[in-house]
């Protein structure tokens, strides 16, 4: 596996003092990781700087270089099985000198004895795979823009602010490794987002599906959309894209072994913008693919 040479400009200053490598809180996602972000184009929520950091209050890194900061990154460890690694970003005159490696080694000895998940650029898989991690899947962007003003599609919807959160938590779990309560209790009641589910038909104290859309500094991203067949999914990704204006432009993050997930971006004609590899280090996760219509965000998983 590869590790930081003793020898790099930053394992010689992280010795100084010179590069520092800290906890990041609030204050710092807002200055730094979701402006790093929006330049990367990668899009956050409006919202993403106060959901992110429910979902672990010590897993955001920054690293600094004479009080300036140069690096970040995540390492949101979710229980003593799962975390999962995103934000990474380094700023490009401080490329190729080993700060994004150190600060990613502080992010991974977060995360140790965990399985650690990511979404990678494509074209850096081998170099993932170097510091130890396995190539899972395809995740694709799907972009598409409203057109009309009525999707509706007559299913049986709730507000998912109503619905009890243990319930919320019983199909996610189905669809996510670990269990996420306070992060999914920040997600569903963020401002500018809306969420939907859909009950199971018999009256059985359990969720069919769910689903979020939040605005994001570039229209809108749908996120977790989760269901247990593809006409619950369907259902629930038309109802959230009915409460966005008419014009905006929204996204969709499937997993690609969800064959039944592609099949719905493509009936609604959105057009893949990107795509990334999901890889894991350590052994992959048992969820249930065939109900992940859209992950929740690559940057959390």
């Amino acid at each position: 596996m590869k590790l930081l040479d003793p020898q790099s400009p930053a394992a010689r200053q992280l010795a100084s003092g010179q590069y520092v490598i800290r906890q990041a809180d609030a204050t710092v996602l807002d200055k730094v990781h979701i402006p790093w972000m929006r330049e990367a184009g990668w899009n956050p929520g409006r919202h993403d700087c106060e959901t992110y950091i429910c979902a672990d209050p010590q897993g955001f890194l920054v690293g600094e270089l004479d009080g300036q900061p140069i690096a970040c990154v995540s390492g949101v460890r979710y229980d003593d099985s799962f975390g999962f690694m995103g934000c990474y970003l380094v700023q490009e005159a401080f490329r190729g000198r080993g700060y994004g490696l150190a600060i990613h080694e502080a992010a991974r000895a977060r995360l140790k004895d965990c399985t650690q998940g990511g979404d990678g650029v494509l074209a850096n898989v081998e170099k993932y795979k170097q510091i130890g991690r396995a190539y899972a899947y395809r995740n694709a962007r799907y972009e598409g823009r409203k057109q009309t003003t009525d999707w509706r599609r007559g299913a049986a919807m709730v507000d998912l602010r109503e619905v009890n959160l243990p319930l919320i938590e019983e199909l996610d779990r189905a669809c996510f490794p670990a269990p996420r309560r306070s992060f999914l209790a920040a997600w569903i009641h963020q401002p500018e987002a809306h969420g939907l589910a859909i009950a199971e038909p018999d009256g059985r104290p359990s969720l069919r599906g769910y689903g979020v859309i939040r605005q994001c500094f570039m229209g809108w991203k749908i996120g977790p959309l989760f269901a247990r067949d593809p006409e619950t999914a369907e259902a629930i990704f038309c109802g959230l894209i009915d409460r966005i204006p008419t014009g905006d432009a929204f996204v969709l993050d499937v997993a690609e072994p969800n064959c039944k997930a592609l099949g719905l971006v493509r009936r609604y004609g959105m057009s893949e913008v990107f795509a990334t590899a999901r890889m894991y280090t350590g052994p992959f996760p048992k969820v249930n693919l065939d109900w992940i219509y859209g992950v929740t965000t690559f940057e959390l998983g």
